[in-house]
């Protein structure tokens, strides 16, 4: 299967279904006392969908899902951003 790289995507936007289910799985066991706020949580993944170093869902600059970190309340952007 060819997945190619889709740049400023979130992984539900791209083809790796596999990927994303289980990003969903594991932000589902998170403790809801480590959740960031519905709006927190948006608010970053808006700001990582105009940055250049996502990629795939991915942050080129640590190597994680944005949608994880972003997730996670006491979590930071590695580039500053947020």
């Amino acid at each position: 299967m060819d997945i190619r790289q889709c740049r400023r995507c979130l992984l539900y936007e791209t083809a790796d279904k596999a990927a994303y289910e289980s990003v969903q799985n594991y932000i589902a066991s998170i403790p809801e006392a480590e959740r960031a706020d519905e709006s927190v949580y948006r608010s970053r993944l808006s700001v990582c969908k105009e940055c250049d170093m996502l990629i795939s869902g991915m942050c080129r600059k640590c190597g994680c899902y944005v949608e994880v970190r972003a997730f996670v309340a006491g979590s930071d952007c590695p580039g500053g951003r947020w």
